[in-house]
């Protein structure tokens, strides 16, 4: 018996089946093989045809589907359980009153409905924006529609239902117009005081919660594949979909974080720290975001706090493209950077130059050294000062998210990118004082797995993820005091 995961992101669209039994991904395939197209007709401008995403959807599922008849005898398309859904957080689909799309979808980091929603911020007021919706509206979902309502009336004035990408996908695979808690809560339509949807926002904007999909469980049986969709897709009648959920909070999901203190990251061109916390609280000056994750409720509440941060793997990158021996790889210039001692000689990197932080205020804080020697320093001191000036990015923001009142346990992440050294591993796993494992998984089949769960398969996430491959453990250091004091360091010569 297998799950199927879908992760819809905006480079391509990842198919993964697990067989259940094992938790084992038996075959994956991603398409298209370069990224897809980003439309951006003026700057900070950001859309996709959502019609492509059903596209390379189809293709992803041939190739799979093709690798279990020719590589696994006996197991046929016949055996799926249940369908899952991971998606691009934050877009906004428009779908008039036959289903059919209205416009490209605006993704996630397109920017135009920054000025919607600070002027919701400002005319509803602080405390009530961030005691209701966690958040302020900011650039996220209900903002976007903002912006269409304004901009394009005739297109607004059909719109019968508006969806995030996930929701999109979970329509073209059952025809079900449906959403979530945790979907809603994550385009600022979730009013976390109330426990419904945020009527007050929407109706500042001048929106018909009657737009909204109708709500259901994150995991639950949220439709079934029909006769034409199983046609076009090579899939047998019935399959159920039994899970959607942003790519953020599944990433979490895939590497088993749901509890309090449970924290996933990711450290690629930029970098998130995505905790859970047992509490419904919110950060005064609105420098992380917070969602409803995906086993939140009322009476059992679990918030994922998001912290974003843009200059992670990319400060890495400028490193060795300008600074390291021309030709250098990167694990060649983590062994060059091990000879250097913790904190770097004295040499502190900020490593902000990929646009404003958030978690700074929204400042362009920019790229830094401080503490540089010509007489004494190296290139190897600025490798290692830039993976520390990383971790230490990584630290600041998760001290926020403490004084959240959330509990740092466990650091979760997959073993690629940054967590590939062991400097940066190390002196992440010191300066917070926690133990990290780098787990062999994907949101991809994270989501075959959310699958079973929804589908009944599995009775909980602890038994759906028991099989997760363990490729590393690093514990803190017994003295940490050599890292501790090199935070402090970097702290004092930050300018915000």
């Amino acid at each position: 018996m297998y799950l199927l995961g879908y992760d819809v992101g905006s480079s391509s669209v990842k198919a993964s089946l697990v067989d259940a039994d094992s938790g084992k991904c038996v075959a994956s395939a991603f398409y298209p093989k370069h990224e897809n197209t980003i439309i951006s007709l003026k700057a900070g401008w950001a859309e996709q045809d959502p019609e492509s995403w059903w596209e390379n959807l189809k293709l992803a599922t041939k190739d799979v589907l093709e690798q279990v008849r020719t590589g696994i005898p006996g197991q046929s398309p016949n055996d799926i359980a249940a369908i899952g859904i991971s998606y691009q957080m934050h877009g906004l689909v428009c779908l008039d009153k036959d289903g059919k799309l209205l416009r490209n979808s605006i993704i996630w980091c397109d920017s135009r409905a920054v000025p919607y929603g600070e002027a919701a911020f400002q005319a509803l007021g602080k405390e009530n924006c961030l005691g209701h919706l966690l958040n302020s509206p900011g650039n996220f979902t209900a903002s976007k529609l903002a912006w269409v309502k304004e901009n394009e009336p005739e297109i607004f004035d059909r719109i019968a239902t508006i969806m995030l990408p996930g929701d999109y996908i979970a329509y073209r695979l059952t025809r079900e117009q449906r959403t979530t808690v945790s979907g809603l809560s994550e385009g600022m339509f979730w009013d976390f005081k109330e426990n419904r949807p945020a009527s007050f926002l929407m109706d500042w904007f001048g929106f018909d919660e009657d737009l909204l999909p109708e709500i259901c469980p994150t995991f639950s049986e949220q439709g079934r594949i029909g006769f034409e969709v199983a046609q076009e897709l090579g899939l047998p009648v019935g399959i159920p979909v039994t899970y959607r959920a942003g790519d953020q909070p599944n990433n979490a999901l895939s590497l088993n974080v749901f509890e309090p203190g449970d924290i996933a990251a990711t450290a690629g061109t930029s970098g998130v720290v995505y905790g859970v916390s047992g509490k419904v609280s919110y950060d005064p000056e609105s420098r992380v975001n917070t969602f409803a994750h995906v086993n939140h409720t009322q009476d059992n509440p679990r918030l994922g706090i998001l912290l974003c941060i843009n200059g992670t793997g990319i400060a890495n990158a400028w490193v060795r493209r300008n600074v390291v021996p021309r030709g250098m790889m990167y694990d060649e210039m983590n062994e060059a950077a091990e000879v250097i001692p913790v904190g770097s000689g004295g040499v502190s990197v900020y490593p902000f130059g990929n646009g404003a932080e958030r978690m700074l205020g929204n400042k362009e804080v920019g790229f830094g050294v401080s503490g540089l020697n010509f007489n004494v320093h190296t290139w190897k001191h600025l490798i290692r000062a830039t993976q520390e000036g990383i971790v230490f990015s990584f630290n600041y923001g998760i001290d926020i998210m403490k004084r959240m009142g959330m509990d740092v346990g466990v650091i979760r992440a997959g073993k690629a990118n940054m967590f590939l050294s062991p400097i940066f591993r190390d002196t992440l796993s010191a300066v917070t004082g926690s133990t990290i494992e780098l787990l062999d998984t994907d949101g991809a089949a994270g989501a075959a797995k959310a699958a079973g769960i929804g589908a009944g398969i599995y009775k909980n996430h602890n038994e759906a993820f028991a099989t997760l491959e363990r490729l590393a453990v690093i514990e803190p250091p017994t003295d940490r005091s050599p890292y501790l004091e090199a935070y402090s360091i970097w702290l004092d010569n930050l300018n915000i």
